[in-house]
């Protein structure tokens, strides 16, 4: 049994309707309600471990005695509250534990029991004081919480998770998700819907993605940060989100506050900003935040890499004065053109999309943020289409969409031109004349989700990563045992030339083209097979990216074409 007792100054309810169909109808005096002042009213929800009637009773009244004793209430309410347990006890258990609790406490008190079964509306004021709110787990052992075992068959449930077989039926051949499993990068459990599971091989290709933004954003003088995943809904209410995206939110509750998991990582930079005074001499701020996102999305649209449920943003804010933002604009475009040229991804086209219907701040503010944003866009000679009304709800933005290498776009980048929330969290900086500014703010991300952009890159590529994000970048091949021996020398000066070099070998008692193919699936860069002729000439026949001539390379030559490739990101 779950209890919440409330000293009160009054409680007023009234019944509505009928919450089961199995509950006698109320008198026309019942129906009527009740107005009860100076009252300790006991929200109670029985559980369906309250088998026995008698003790669960006795220690119930015990509990309202000793707290109406020490807040010296002689009126108790009785009230029925199933939201305090998700374990409720059947309506029948419920009725009798509540009737019986009635009968003992009115040789006590005086008591009001509202009506069990019902919708009800109620209105009530608690007292101030520290025993006005008290809530209690109550069981049949000496009021100490009980521990209940739990009974499950563990071998059912795992044969319950265990069913998740990827379709390819349906899918195409260079599908990311086929090309995931093939290179043992990635999986997913329905233990954890729309969540991706990292295998060794595919977070080397995240953490690369992640080494490269970390570096091009700390050479533009970004800082970087970290803010929690769980925040309290009045952290989203200020900013706007909570009306804009509450239903795909996830929501929980600690101590009585409800927070939410954080579905964007800005109003966490809003904080970060806000936590220590700003002077114009520190702007433009410009932070990031490489920050694990969740969105409530329906099962059925989720789809891979491309549509999850928890992801990593490459989140950056710039907080800066109006005048600095064009050149802010610019500096986040050079970043963005870096980082696709590296994956020979080039930009389709670029929208400046314009005020959505719905919105935050003034029309004013939005006529000027759509006219810097253009302005900066035709000062710097770039050709775009004007996107009616799909800005973020706090202010228009310009989307990047880039072409892949099987003719398709996507959007990945922005930049998002923002007054409305500095002024929502009343954000400020001291300025020249020390009197107190605000900032304009830009939101930007590079990558956007850089789980989805996995999935772009393996079908761009075709799972043929550059040797830099490669997970596996030299495989070495024995052709026959007798090799063995100086092919390990091989691997040896290889990783002595190049510390971080991630290279394998295969020497299985199996045939050459067998242990190219295993390679080949896993799309290793250069596959290296070494047999007598190339430990004789003391050189090294590779195979590189899939192509079936064979070259032969000095072991010099060869460290410094993989050195180059690596240290330039080629």
């Amino acid at each position: 049994m779950k209890i919440l007792l409330l000293h009160t100054d009054y409680i007023k309810f009234k019944p509505l309707k009928k919450a089961l169909k199995t509950i006698e109808e109320l008198s026309e005096k019942e129906k009527e309600g009740n107005f009860v002042e100076q009252a300790l009213v006991v929200l109670t929800a029985v559980e369906k471990g309250d088998t026995d009637v008698k003790k669960i009773v006795e220690k119930l009244i015990e509990n309202v005695k000793d707290v109406a004793k020490q807040v010296n209430a002689e009126k108790i309410v009785l009230y029925p509250y199933a939201h305090l347990s998700s374990d409720l006890a059947s309506p029948q258990l419920a009725t009798e534990i509540l009737n019986e609790a009635e009968k003992g406490l009115k040789k006590s008190f005086n008591v009001v029991k509202a009506p069990f079964g019902y919708y009800k509306e109620f209105e009530l004021k608690v007292k101030g004081h520290p025993l006005s709110e008290l809530s209690r787990s109550i069981n049949v052992e000496d009021g100490k919480a009980e521990v209940k075992e739990e009974k499950y068959d563990y071998t059912k449930l795992l044969h319950e998770i265990s069913k998740n077989r990827l379709d390819n039926s349906k899918l195409k051949e260079n599908d990311h998700r086929i090309i995931g499993q093939q290179m043992d990068l990635f999986s997913f459990s329905e233990v954890a819907p729309g969540m991706v599971f990292w295998h060794n091989n595919g977070l080397i290709i995240k953490n690369g993605l992640i080494e490269l933004w970390r570096e091009l954003h700390r050479k533009a003088e970004y800082q970087e940060i970290s803010t929690p995943q769980v925040m309290d809904n009045r952290l989203w209410k200020i900013s706007g989100h909570w009306d804009k995206y509450k239903e795909n939110i996830f929501l929980t509750e600690y101590e009585k506050r409800q927070f939410a998991v954080k579905p964007m990582n800005c109003p966490g930079g809003m904080l970060v900003f806000k936590s220590t005074p700003k002077s114009y001499k520190e702007l433009p701020l410009r932070i990031g935040e490489l920050g694990v996102v969740h969105r409530l999305e329906l099962s059925g649209v989720l789809a891979g890499l491309f549509r999850v449920i928890q992801f990593t943003q490459d989140d950056a804010h710039i907080f800066c004065e109006e005048k600095q933002l064009e050149e802010e604009i610019f500096g986040i475009i050079d970043v963005i053109n870096t980082l696709y040229k590296k994956f020979n991804l080039e930009f389709d086209h670029i929208e400046l999309s314009t005020r959505p219907e719905k919105r935050i701040g003034e029309e004013k503010m939005w006529d000027k943020s759509e006219k810097l944003l253009e302005d900066a866009l035709k000062k710097r000679k770039m050709k775009y289409k004007i996107n009616k009304g799909d800005g973020a709800f706090y202010g228009p933005k310009i989307d990047f969409h880039v072409k892949d290498s099987l003719g398709r776009t996507w959007q990945l980048s922005t930049i998002q031109l923002d007054f409305s929330m500095p002024e929502r969290f009343e954000l400020e900086y001291t300025d020249k004349d020390n009197t107190r500014k605000r900032p304009v703010m830009l939101h930007t991300v590079s990558y956007g989700s850089i789980e989805r952009f996995v999935g772009i890159l393996l079908e761009h590529t075709n799972g043929r990563m550059p040797t830099w994000l490669a997970p596996i970048q030299v495989r070495i091949l024995n052709f026959t045992d007798r090799n063995t021996e100086y092919a390990k020398k091989i691997i040896k000066e290889l990783g002595n030339e190049i510390p971080n070099l991630r290279i394998e070998s295969d020497f299985r008692q199996t045939t050459v083209p067998a242990k190219v193919k295993d390679a080949e699936i896993l799309r290793v860069p250069y596959i290296i097979v070494i047999g007598d002729k190339e430990e004789k000439d003391k050189k090294l026949a590779v195979r590189v990216r899939g192509n079936s001539k064979i070259e032969t390379i000095g072991i010099k030559e060869f460290v410094e074409k993989i050195k180059k490739e690596i240290s330039e990101r080629k």
